[in-house]
């Protein structure tokens, strides 16, 4: 991609109304704007970073074999009537009516339309154990929509819902989502912790938040320091081992760890006083099992081996893409800027020319951008007729993990300049052994 052709908005100044790095820097790089309170468009560059998100969370669960589909936004108040949920949800329910004046509403999560789906279809256990989800734009009504998307009315979440023929079943399925969330996190750059939690409107009574920390985080959690020593599952997870799944859940709820909701003052002061982490931290993903909280009412019930109707159990397992960007700018930045892990970054390598119109340097920046290009490599080239100093500081700001420097002098020797977005480490090698390097 061309930057002189591309749409990147860039702001010089620092928006008045951005009360966090994230906020401040997603605005600034034009990864966002606001259309009204609490509802943004997401611009080329931050869509692209959504996506890889987005890839990453389909690929583990897909892993953990869990199966995508995609419902409606809107969704019938009839189906939340008959779980008990449609007046009891609250205000932060957007309620509408069509043009026939029935009820609608455009759905904050999407446990009675799932629910709705399974029983139209699945009847016996033998179908069984089945963990169905998609990707999809939500709302609800936040009183105080804060800090961009980290806390937005419109946004985008990944739900997924396990049914099972028992209780046993069930936990098994939720110990998948928890192995497959500490991996999804994990390749995002960050480290979470999951934490006790509330169940909140969804119900049930097994509930995990997985928090970051970080100093703007929304809640107050309290833990033990090893959380920060654990292995991530790998990449070699059978997420068909019950033994397994149990040994990495059991392992990983072995030591303290809860938000204040669910905090317990006697429990964390037991810790050693060097072990406690008291800090604040930003959530990134929830999981539930409810058992037959929403089967009973609306009727979604198998036969089991005995012959018998049974009401599955079920659980539900939630991660917000448009939480997760900010939450990984909020884990990785410095003073000029964002610092994208490799996985999610808009472009894996900028190219830099120093001096636009100048032939020998724009032969050299072609050649890399055609080469790396071909290699698949997501390029970023930037080829307007700027100051050296702007490019530099745009190529600092928006994050890009490498970049290639090609300037009059150093190509003039055959060389380019490799810069670590992270480290801040330089190193001058040939045109060759740059594209060599970074094209594998």
């Amino acid at each position: 991609m061309r930057l002189s052709r591309y749409f990147m908005p860039i702001l010089k100044e620092n928006p008045k109304e951005a009360e966090i790095v994230s906020h401040r820097l997603m605005l600034r790089t034009g990864m966002i704007r606001q259309q009204s309170q609490g509802i943004y468009s997401w611009l080329p560059l931050g869509k692209r970073v959504l996506d890889k998100v987005n890839k990453i969370i389909r690929e583990e669960q897909n892993r953990s074999g869990a199966i995508e589909l995609s419902m409606p936004t809107l969704q019938s108040a009839e189906l939340w009537q008959e779980s008990g949920r449609y007046d009891a949800y609250g205000k932060e329910m957007l309620r509408i009516r069509d043009r026939q004046d029935r009820p609608m509403l455009y759905g904050p999560t999407n446990e009675e339309m799932i629910t709705d789906i399974f029983r139209s279809y699945i009847k016996s256990y033998k179908d069984l154990p089945l963990n169905l989800y998609h990707i999809q734009l939500k709302f609800r009504d936040e009183i105080r929509p804060r800090f961009g998307t980290m806390r937005s009315r419109e946004f985008m979440m990944k739900d997924a819902y396990s049914f099972d023929l028992t209780q046993e079943g069930a936990v098994q399925s939720y110990n998948k989502m928890f192995a497959a969330y500490l991996r999804t996190f994990n390749r995002l750059g960050l480290r979470a912790i999951p934490m006790r939690a509330d169940t909140g409107p969804i119900g049930g009574n097994l509930s995990h938040e997985f928090i970051i920390l970080a100093d703007t985080g929304e809640s107050e959690v309290f833990c033990h320091k090893d959380f920060v020593n654990f292995d991530i599952p790998g990449e070699d997870t059978n997420f068909d081992d019950a033994a397994s799944l149990k040994s990495i859940f059991d392992k990983w709820t072995s030591v303290y760890a809860a938000t204040s909701e669910m905090h317990d003052e006697a429990a964390f002061n037991a810790i050693p006083e060097g072990d406690r982490l008291s800090a604040r931290g930003i959530e990134v993903g929830h999981i539930f099992y409810f058992g037959t909280k929403y089967s009973e009412p609306m009727g979604a019930k198998v036969q089991g081996p005995d012959g018998k109707e049974h009401a599955v159990h079920m659980g539900s397992y939630g991660i917000g893409p448009t939480r997760l960007v900010p939450a990984i700018i909020e884990a990785s930045h410095d003073e000029n800027g964002i610092i994208w892990p490799e996985s999610v970054a808009p472009f894996d390598v900028v190219v830099i020319n120093m001096k636009a119109g100048d032939q020998v340097c724009d032969d050299a920046c072609e050649t890399v951008y055609a080469a790396l290009s071909k290699a698949g490599r997501d390029v970023l080239y930037d080829d307007r007729d700027e100051r050296a100093g702007t490019k530099f500081a745009t190529a600092d700001l928006i994050g890009v993990p490498v970049q290639i420097i090609v300037g009059p002098r150093s190509i003039a020797g055959g060389e380019v300049e490799v810069k670590d977005r992270k480290t801040g480490a330089r190193e001058t090698m040939t045109v060759d052994a740059a594209i060599k390097r970074l094209a594998g």
